[in-house]
């Protein structure tokens, strides 16, 4: 008889690619957010599609790098938090490995094991690799999956770029007489997908997060497009 295979993924790998998705449809969310408020304000100003090209990119490229550096620098803060609670966890291992011992056995008692039963895995895992056994259970830290920044900065990156190019090329590809309304469509279409997608990896009721995105947006692009065309008329007048 042939057993049973399990393929899907399990615990803490789990949970980490759940964090690196619900990070880069976040990314993409901002990424959509912020262009489409950005490239309907200045088409509320102005019809120019140089202008229209011009204010994208430059809102793109300053989001992405800007969400970039932020996402390195907080997981480098994270990551050097981490290192420094391996730093201490070693060091009382090697100065106090009983009291170090006794702690994993109580740890592993609040999870509801027994005190026999707690104090043999403890000893068990110590053996094995008490560093590792007392940063998952006392820390919960995985010595062997410390967050990387770089790859945090590159996945915020490439998500807010991805979000924001379809408002850039929602606004310079269509016809004049076209371009706002295929922006807003299409900015409300991905918004719709990005609060689903969200709803959906956090476990929550996707309807309510759909219309807390959409609506977002849709605030977002109205009131940067009252202000661009008050801009807009204001300039005029001044000409």
């Amino acid at each position: 008889m042939t057993e049973p295979t399990h393929d899907e993924p399990h615990g803490g790998t789990l949970g980490v690619r759940l964090n690196w998705l619900r990070a880069a449809v976040l990314g993409a969310n901002d990424g959509i957010v912020s262009t489409a408020g950005l490239v309907v304000g200045v088409a509320g100003a102005t019809g120019s599609r140089s202008a229209l090209l011009t204010a994208g990119l430059a809102g793109l490229l300053a989001g992405s790098m800007s969400m970039a550096a932020g996402e390195y620098v907080s997981v480098s803060t994270q990551r050097d938090s981490e290192m420094a609670a391996l730093a201490v966890e070693k060091r009382e291992l090697r100065e106090q490995p009983e009291a170090e011992l006794r702690e994993l056995t109580e740890l592993l008692e609040q999870r509801g094991l027994s005190r026999e039963v707690a104090r043999e895995a403890a000893e068990q895992l110590t053996a094995r690799d008490a560093l590792r056994a007392h940063a998952r259970v006392e820390l919960g830290i995985d010595p062997d999956a410390l967050t990387n920044p770089w790859h945090a900065a590159w996945a915020s990156f490439l998500s807010f770029t991805v979000g924001a190019l379809l408002p850039l090329l929602a606004i310079v590809l269509p016809p004049a007489g076209w371009r706002l309304a295929v922006t807003v469509v299409s900015v409300l279409a991905a918004l719709t997908l990005t609060g689903w997608s969200s709803a959906r990896l956090g476990a929550a009721a996707p309807r309510r997060a759909v219309l807390r995105n959409a609506a977002g947006g849709a605030l977002a692009m109205a009131v940067t497009y009252v202000a661009g065309s008050l801009l807009g008329a204001v300039g005029a007048v001044g000409a």
